[in-house]
């Protein structure tokens, strides 16, 4: 199964890398292209769920490193929710 990082830029300029089991993200994202937090958060949930299905189906368990990744980017983004009009980048996929 095709795993795939992409680079995040947040709303304070910091820079972070998510990972993604599976490709299905970039159905997702588009690379430059800037998110309200809420509607990343939101994105990345679907997108990351789906990619860890897609491992369960495969392997007969979820990805965890998945699972993790959204509790991770739910983290990062709990300070930017309260603050309006906050962007999230998606920089770029690295594959």
């Amino acid at each position: 199964m095709p795993e795939i990082r992409f680079q995040i830029e947040l709303p304070d300029g910091s820079q972070e890398t998510c990972y993604s089991p599976s490709l299905v993200v970039k159905d997702y994202f588009v690379p430059n292209q800037e998110y309200a937090v809420d509607d990343f958060v939101a994105r990345s949930q679907t997108a990351l769920q789906i990619a860890s299905d897609r491992v369960q189906a495969k392997y007969g368990m979820p990805c965890s490193l998945a699972l993790g990744q959204i509790a991770r980017i739910e983290t990062l983004m709990a300070p930017y929710r309260q603050v309006p009009g906050s962007k999230i980048r998606l920089v770029q996929f690295i594959e």
